[in-house]
This record gives C-alpha cells, sequence and structure tokens, in this order.
C-alpha cells in the first residue's frame, strides 16, 4: 500500500495534529495520495476515510516505518511540534531510511536549530510565521503578505493615489520606489501580468514585489 502510494509521488505525514492533518487534507484536496502516520489510535480513526491512506503506528520506531516503506517516498513532512524529543527521532528516522526531502514544524527557534542539524531539510514554524504575516496585514495597508528568507517580499495590495491613472512606466515606480509590480487586478476581472504599459484605477488589487521595507512603504504611500 505504501510502496504503491510513494511509487505515485505521494507524501508521507507524520503526526496528524492539527498542522498534519490540515496539511494531509489539503494535499489529498490537490489530487496528492498521502500516506498519514500517527501513535494516536484517536487521530488515525479520526482520518479514516477522509485520507486514502491512514496507518497508526510510532513514527520514532525505524523498524515500523521499514514495514510501511516510508523510505519509499521522496518526500516527508513531521507534523510533530509540541513532543520535541518525537519529533528529532523521526527525522532521525527519515534520515537513516533515505527520505530525500525532509519537512519538519517547529514551535521554537531552537527545536528548529536542532532539527536542521539532525537533517531536515525545510523548517516551518507555522503559528510564528502566521503571527508574523498577520503583523504586516494589520499595520497597513496590505491585502496579503509573503516573506522569504532573504528580506524579499511579495504583497496585495491597492494602488497608492500617486500612480493611479498612469501607466506604470511613466509614474516611476521602479526608479521612485524600487520595487515591481508584477500583476494587477482590475475591479471585477481576473489577474493578468503587469507591463510598463498598465495603468493601474481605484479598486484595482495589485501584486508587488522588492525589498521588504520599500514593499510596504510604497502600499503604504497616501
Amino acid at each position: 500500500m505504501a510502496r504503491k502510494v510513494a511509487d505515485t509521488g505521494g507524501v508521507v505525514v507524520l503526526g496528524l495534529g492539527r498542522f498534519g492533518k490540515s496539511l494531509a487534507l489539503e494535499l489529498e484536496r490537490d489530487g496528492v495520495e498521502v500516506l498519514g502516520i500517527d501513535v494516536d489510535g484517536k487521530r488515525v480513526q479520526d482520518l479514516a476515510g477522509r485520507l486514502t491512506h491512514v496507518v497508526e503506528a510510532d513514527t520514532t520506531d525505524l523498524e515500523a516505518m521499514r514495514q510501511l516503506s516510508v523510505g519509499e517516498f521522496r518526500q516527508a513532512v513531521i507534523g510533530i511540534g509540541s513532543d520535541v524529543e518525537a519529533s528529532i527521532l523521526t527525522a532521525f528516522v527519515l534520515r537513516t531510511l533515505g527520505v530525500r526531502t525532509i519537512w519538519g514544524k517547529a514551535v521554537t527557534e531552537s527545536q528548529g536549530k536542532i532539527l536542521e542539524q539532525v537533517g531536515v531539510h525545510h523548517v516551518v514554524r507555522p503559528e510564528f510565521d502566521m503571527g508574523r504575516r498577520v503583523a504586516h496585514l494589520v499595520r497597513g495597508r496590505l491585502l496579503d503578505y509573503i516573506e522569504f528568507d532573504d528580506g524579499y517580499a511579495m504583497v496585495k495590495t491597492t494602488p497608492p493615489e500617486s500612480i493611479v491613472g498612469r501607466t506604470l512606466a511613466e509614474a516611476g515606480v521602479r526608479s521612485r520606489y524600487g520595487v515591481t509590480v508584477v500583476g494587477i487586478k482590475p475591479r471585477g476581472e481576473a489577474f493578468t501580468y503587469a507591463v510598463p504599459e498598465t495603468v493601474p484605477q481605484a479598486g484595482d488589487v495589485i501584486i508587488v514585489s522588492g525589498d521588504r521595507t520599500k514593499v510596504e512603504r510604497f502600499s503604504n504611500e497616501a
């Protein structure tokens, strides 16, 4: 069963708490086959019939994971956050089995660093990341916000008055603000790529990319 899921490009999710459960269900909605594993029988029972494959097992048990063919998966997600020891041991098991790409949830910065040290390729901190994202949304005119590790950000916002009714080239968005308008959604229409001749109007929604402080400054321009 697990080998078949792995062969079709499936993902194994280890730990089916709120984060793991949400992730697994979202992957399934997107057409990705998922093998969900958790030591808690109640969580497994809750997802029976909702996930294609869900198994009750100890994710820190190397032999149990080997029997489930977890090592055949190219991608694995560790959804265990509160039990630091179980999270680290699960990461060790996945590395031992040769899983190519491992994602891991961390509750604290120190837990994240430990996961990286034991071989987790991508560490996510959902609560921290969401808190930081909401903070940016609350304090300005941003409609959505994504920040990358190097301080580069992409935001969804409305065009400031200084560029409304003018082409992006005429408004000198890049030279004046140091940001790039990469997409635009005119009112009642779909998103499309922005070009130098694009003319934003009041009520439009635009996607802007650039340095975090510059895109926020641009968005908050009166």
